[in-house]
């Protein structure tokens, strides 16, 4: 009989499982792996304007079986911090169903007659006013969170800005700097352990970045696995001031030894 693996799994959507509507070769077996040997695992992203159900779904076109309940998003990390801080609290809200179902989902009312908070999230029509709205609130005194730090995001007319540019825009005018809940910031890896009832010392992060996933990882006392199929390569993996504890050219790469992923 096999042992048990005493590892569990977290992992990085975009650059590690798919690239768009695409997925990764052989991250449909590492997953299979997985499963077969019982090992728990989790996915992330900071991209929050999706539901788990929208993600499952994105993930089954492409051909990988990932549960709901193995998808963990900013937004979803942004409610629980946001539950534990100021339970069945209000806010103001830019972004999409994501965020909104998962706020709703903790009890908060939505409103923009002064709300404790002004939450930033990713979405595709950010629009002049909803960004004054947002401004005019954090100045009045609404506490400003941001579900994630990143500034730019991929697309295939060419590049969008992502939440960190617009967040970006509201703390210039507002001398308000926001609170980032997703990656980099430990609290995201920390969320997702408390949701999987798991510990830090037996837990693993890999990602595609050096500076959101392999950083929120070490931070959080994981360890990590660099994956060399999305935005890293060696080159510049060498100019951070610290190292993943593994790096590998894909996710396939961990599939003939996902119960030990640090052998030899």
């Amino acid at each position: 009989m096999t042992e048990p693996s005493p590892w569990t799994y977290l992992m990085d959507m975009d650059g590690v499982l798919v690239h768009e509507e695409h997925m990764v070769p052989g991250a449909d077996t590492f997953l299979a792996a997985l499963r077969d040997n019982d090992i728990p695992f989790m996915v992330f992203t900071n991209n929050s304007i999706y539901t788990p159900r929208d993600l499952r779904a994105r993930l089954q076109r492409t051909g990988l079986d990932v549960p709901e309940g193995a998808i963990w998003t900013s937004a979803l990390a942004t409610a629980q911090f946001l539950e534990k801080q100021r339970p069945g609290g209000t806010a103001y809200v830019v972004g999409e169903s994501g965020l909104t179902t998962a706020l709703h989902n903790i009890g908060y009312v939505l409103t923009d007659r002064d709300p404790d908070y002004v939450i930033l999230g990713e979405t595709r029509t950010y629009s002049f006013e909803a960004i004054t709205k947002a401004i005019r609130l954090v100045e009045a005194g609404s506490r400003f969170i941001a579900t994630n730090p990143d500034e730019k995001g991929p697309s295939r007319e060419g590049t969008l800005p992502a939440t960190g540019a617009v967040a970006a825009l509201i703390e210039r005018v507002t001398g308000r700097a926001p609170y980032y809940v997703g990656k980099p910031n430990p609290l995201m890896m920390r969320s997702a352990l408390r949701h999987l009832g798991v510990h830090s010392e037996n837990t693993l992060m890999i990602g595609d970045r050096m500076d959101t996933d392999v950083r929120s990882g070490l931070e959080s006392g994981l360890q990590t696995i660099l994956v060399l199929s999305g935005i890293s390569n060696e080159n510049t993996a060498e100019l951070f001031p610290y190292r993943p504890t593994k790096v590998v050219n894909s996710i396939a790469d961990l599939t003939s030894h996902v119960l030990d992923p640090f052998e030899a």
